[in-house]
């Protein structure tokens, strides 16, 4: 341990010849710092220009301009080499036969004997054409000599001139000299800055095929984001994309792979194109492969949809424009044109737009309707701007049991027949029994009809938003018979069922909306019943197939690649009533959004179409409970209560009433309301007997009074 110096030293004053007390000051004993080693000092100062941007950017250069005049020779090369032999030919042969087609590797075969056939009739020719050359210069040489000596004779016959016989032949040697001394300076320079000029040829042919490694091409070029898409691009997209078969198909065919791609056309915010893919891989290999696909075209996995259309082999890729997904498609006809009109029969509803851009219209026109999804994604949304188009059509009538129950229908009053908005065990029974009374009417009609073929009805639309609160409800009823489930003695399971089968030849369709289908909240027969079923982002791939069926997702639908949240309002759709590509089964369309207060302007245009609809609503039951003689009858004759054994023993009392919602804040506002509060005792706050009994008989008062007037 090493120890303190201590140093004394005086202070003098400059200004006055005094001398300071003597200061003892103790400086600590620091060793010396080591030196750095200069080799240390050294690799820091490489590993900092290395590492500086700078630098990074200046190596890339060098190698992608070195690297652009060596591929660029080689491309050259072989360009002549294909130019000059027959082994393009023999690639196309290759590349046909690899994509199974015979034909075309005949033709193919054909121009390659056709081009050997000329090639040896050059060389044939080569060994004769030295004596003909020679031939030829000879006489080329004899004709030019008389045509100047004759020239010459005719000045000298004009000029009297002898010597002008040979002024024509002395100006073309003349001539000749010039263009050999042109030659003799040019050639020294011309050797000098030829390859220079080579070389840049070569640079020029490596940077326009970008041949260079990625990681020596610019940052933009690098990145790729939003590149356009060319047909080298889908090929080496599909080359790199992990399925041996294709690369070595690829490899093997002579043009790079571009006979597989029809041609590349706009659609929409993006381009289709349809790859017929070669002998050996099939359509299913490059389905699993989606992320790594749109990864290989500079997109993300949402940008690009994958289908299969009704051509053999055939994958139909729908790559948007990057970005163009994120934007929103506006807002719905519904909103922006108060003239627009429905058509239950011949009519279609302005749904949304598709990923092409066009307007996505459904006909409704008999068909049975489902929509599943995860919470929160649009699903009521959907839902609710068919039947607002719908509900344009006087003629047609709605059930509507809202089983979420916070008002996503409440425009519907004056319009249904029949409004049921709850979440509760009672709200199911209602709504199992409203689905009950349309098979009813669904009979009544089915009898009007056998004696009278040519009746009509008017449209009943019966909707139950979120299903799956009717499907897993426990409760019995008084036959012992549950009125959830999905077996044959669940109530509300079988009148479903009973719709599908046989309501849609009276016009009597049932609409459901529902979350994440499993076989326990949406059965399989319910769900094959729907002649319509769209679904948004789900979870799983096994959730999809429930929602849509197993040819939907066979045919590329998938709606559990969608995004969480990011997607919201995108329905994967399959249904023979919207018009979508010859082929495929399904198609995806982004709805538009009609938030609630719109939705409230819609519902009047549509009341005022109507005579006037009673509507018999069915809503939660708190309303009929007098919540402040709940408190005092849970009190008892406890002179004071803490507030949380009150809302315990409320909900022991209602609990359909007071459930979660019922807290601590809304106790508080329930007694504030009435002009008295809960109060702190030792500490802990409760609700006094005698306060409840105060507010109590100040309210009767003033309801009497209130009465008297």
């Amino acid at each position: 341990m090493s120890e303190n110096v201590v140093h004394l030293h005086k202070h003098t004053d400059p200004t006055t010849t005094d001398t300071a007390p003597t200061v003892l000051t103790v400086v600590p004993d620091v060793p010396p710092a080591r030196p750095v080693p200069l080799w240390v000092r050294s690799g820091r100062a490489v590993k900092t220009a290395v590492t500086h941007e700078r630098t990074r950017a200046t190596v890339r250069a060098v190698a992608r301009h070195g690297l652009y005049t060596f591929n660029g020779g080689r491309i050259v090369a072989r360009r002549t080499w294909d130019g000059r032999t027959g082994s393009r030919y023999e690639r196309m042969i290759r590349a046909a036969e690899a994509a199974g087609n015979l034909e075309a590797a005949e033709e193919w075969e054909e121009r390659l004997q056709r081009f050997r056939a000329a090639r040896h009739h050059r060389r044939m020719d080569l060994l004769h054409s030295p004596v003909d050359a020679a031939k030829g210069v000879a006489v080329g040489a004899g004709m030019s000599i008389g045509v100047l000596v004759a020239l010459g004779i005719v000045m000298a016959i004009s000029t009297e001139n002898v010597g002008h016989v040979i002024t024509p032949l002395s100006a073309t040697i003349d001539f000749l000299a010039a263009l050999i001394r042109i030659v003799q300076i040019v050639w020294g320079p011309a050797v000098t800055i030829g390859p220079f000029l080579a070389l840049l040829a070569l640079w020029s042919v490596g940077r326009k095929q970008q041949a260079a490694p990625a990681w020596a091409l610019p940052a933009n070029v690098r990145s790729g984001e939003g590149e356009p898409i060319t047909p080298s691009i889908v090929v080496k997209a599909l080359r790199d994309l992990g399925v041996p078969a294709l690369a070595r198909a690829i490899k093997e065919m002579g043009d790079a792979g571009a006979s597989m791609l029809g041609p590349i056309t706009i659609a929409g915010c993006g381009v289709e194109v349809d790859v017929t893919l070669p002998s050996g891989v099939a359509t299913n290999e490059v389905q699993n492969k989606r992320r790594k696909l749109a990864e290989n075209l500079t997109r993300h996995e949402h940008e690009v949809f994958i289908t299969i259309p009704t051509a053999a082999r055939t994958v139909r890729l729908w790559i948007a424009d990057s970005g163009a997904l994120d934007e929103p498609i506006g807002p719905s006809p519904l909103v922006t044109d108060e003239t627009i009109t429905a058509d239950y029969k011949k009519g279609k509803a302005p749904w949304g737009r598709n990923l092409r851009g066009d307007a996505a219209e459904l006909s409704v026109y008999q068909r049975h309707l489902l929509i599943t999804g995860r919470s929160n994604q649009g699903k009521t949304a959907a839902l609710r701007s068919l039947a607002l188009w719908l509900s344009l059509d006087r003629t047609v009538q709605f059930w509507i049991a809202d089983l979420k129950g916070v008002g996503d229908w409440s425009m519907y009053e004056g319009i249904a027949q029949v409004l049921i908005e709850g979440p509760s065990d009672e709200h199911v029974v209602q709504a199992t029994e409203m689905v009950e009374d349309a098979v009813e009417e669904m009979n009544r009609r089915i009898e009007v009809r056998r004696t009278d073929p040519a009746a009509t009805f008017p449209p009943l639309i019966v909707l139950v938003d979120e299903a799956q609160v009717a499907f897993m409800c426990p409760v019995k009823g008084e036959d012992g018979r549950p009125y959830g489930g999905a077996k044959a003695t669940s109530r509300y399971f079988m009148a479903v069922r009973k719709i599908h089968n046989q309501g849609r030849a009276v016009d009597v369709l049932m609409w459901q909306g529902t979350q994440d289908p499993t076989d326990q909240n949406l059965p399989k027969l319910v769900r094959e019943g729907a002649h319509t079923r769209a679904s948004l982002v789900l979870g799983t791939e096994t959730q999809s197939r429930m929602a849509l069926g197993d040819k939907a997702v066979d045919d590329g639908a998938a709606p559990h690649l969608l995004r969480q949240g990011l997607d919201k309002g995108t329905l994967v759709v399959a249904s023979d009533g919207i018009e979508m590509p010859a082929g495929q089964s399904s198609i995806t369309v982004r709805t538009h959004f009609i938030d609630d207060e719109p939705a409230a302007e819609i519902a009047e245009r549509a009341k005022a179409l109507r005579d006037g609809v009673t509507t018999l609503r069915v809503v939660d039951q708190a309303e009929e409970r007098d919540a402040l003689a709940d408190v005092a009858t849970v009190i008892g004759d406890a002179p004071r209560l803490r507030t949380n054994e009150v809302l315990k023993r409320l909900h022991a009392l209602a609990p359909k009433v007071y459930g979660d919602q019922w807290t601590n804040d809304r106790l508080k506002s329930l007694l504030e309301e009435h002009g008295e509060e809960p109060k702190k005792s030792h500490g802990v706050m409760v609700v006094h007997r005698d306060h409840v009994l105060r507010a109590l008989a100040h309210r009767d008062t003033d309801g009497s009074a209130s009465a008297a007037e």
